[in-house]
């Protein structure tokens, strides 16, 4: 969603690598290797942590059959998520909602 992809599309190689791997898992119903639920930004939200060559972070959400809307994906630089990320996610996550009841 928003600008994910493209972000997902210009992380280093072998972050995009791992990214893939894990979203493969959760397709097949496994949970990814390190994750952390995001109730901050909404039910059933989860963030994949992945620390290769740097730190990075996939919010998506995985409750809908159809697949799994990666609702965020950023480098992160400091400890604490910043509030900009949590409202991007927080946004999207709206979109997709609003977006299914309406269809």
């Amino acid at each position: 969603m928003g600008s994910s992809f493209r972000t997902l599309v210009a992380f280093p190689k072998a972050v995009k690598q791992v990214v893939g791997f894990q979203l493969h898992l959760i397709q097949q119903g496994i949970d990814a290797d390190d994750w952390k639920p995001m109730s901050s930004i909404g039910a059933s939200v989860r963030e994949i942590r992945i620390h290769v060559e740097g730190t990075y972070r996939i919010i998506y959400l995985a409750k809908f059959d159809e697949g799994i809307y990666v609702r965020h994906a950023f480098q992160k630089k400091t400890q604490k998520t910043a509030k900009k990320d949590i409202d991007i996610a927080r946004t999207r996550l709206h979109e997709v909602i609003k977006n299914r009841t309406r269809s």
